[in-house]
């Protein structure tokens, strides 16, 4: 027990395991691929809500970073350094009439547990992360979890059940079909909770974090109900004209 403890106390910061993202190898497969470090997502009282994707390894596009926006009415905005073909409005699009937004984002580590994130004229978010005995536990198991499991609908579809009411998060699913048609297996090896944050919106105050009334979703992925960061993978399927919804929509800041 004494050793199992040590070795979650030692767990790397968000921004070392992050980091080290950048020379994580590809799952292998056939399957569209990503690795990288993510705020799954975050909901405030106001309505809104936010979440993140830093992935600098992809096997069906450069690599990019990408901010969601819902606003109170639940409209999605997806923002990326990539085209939308090329991010993650390829597997999202359909589920808002907002077109794919290509532009600048930065990601600043300010210190080791909080992370700033910026799009030039309309957002400004700082995150900071806290790991908890929940968090230690969970990461301790997906980082000793054989590489099968990630890839196994049904493990998946087990642990995403596990990993929402540990957290607190409200309805967490793993695997399922995205709103643009592609199924998606999302293995999150390394878990974290956001501690506190504050985001402007073209200048407008979302105020403080808190689940939303009704939990948001994305056909089967469910945005968790508080702030959950991870490093891990996802899988979808290969793209496919005749079955998967086409995110070539362009705008531009």
């Amino acid at each position: 027990m004494r050793r199992s403890i040590e070795g979650m106390n030692t767990q790397p910061t968000p921004q070392a395991a992050a980091e080290a993202t950048a020379t994580q190898t590809l799952p292998g497969g056939d399957d569209e691929r990503v690795v990288g470090f993510g705020v799954m997502g975050l909901p405030f009282t106001s309505g809104h809500y936010l979440a993140f994707r830093d992935f600098p390894a992809t096997s069906f596009s450069p690599a990019y970073l990408s901010v969601w926006h819902r606003t109170p009415d639940g409209v999605w905005t997806f923002y990326a350094t990539t085209p939308g073909a090329q991010s993650c409005s390829r597997y999202f699009s359909s589920a808002t009439e907002v077109d794919p937004v290509v532009c600048e984002i930065t990601a600043t580590w300010t210190t080791p547990w909080t992370l700033t994130i910026a799009i030039p004229g309309v957002l400004r978010w700082q995150v900071d992360i806290a790991a908890t005995a929940a968090t230690r536990a969970l990461t301790a198991v997906g980082t000793r979890l054989p590489a099968w499991m990630w890839t196994n609908r049904i493990a998946l579809a087990v642990l995403g059940r596990t990993v929402g009411p540990v957290l607190g998060a409200g309805s967490i699913r793993l695997t399922g079909t995205a709103s643009n048609g592609q199924k998606f297996r999302i293995g999150p090896k390394r878990v974290w909770l956001v501690a506190d944050s504050a985001a402007t919106v073209r200048g407008a105050d979302l105020g403080p974090t808190g689940p939303l009334p009704r939990q948001a979703r994305l056909a089967d992925f469910r945005l968790p109900q508080r702030g959950i960061c991870v490093v891990g993978q996802g899988l979808f399927d290969p793209f496919d004209a005749s079955r998967h919804q086409d995110a070539d929509r362009l705008s531009l800041t």
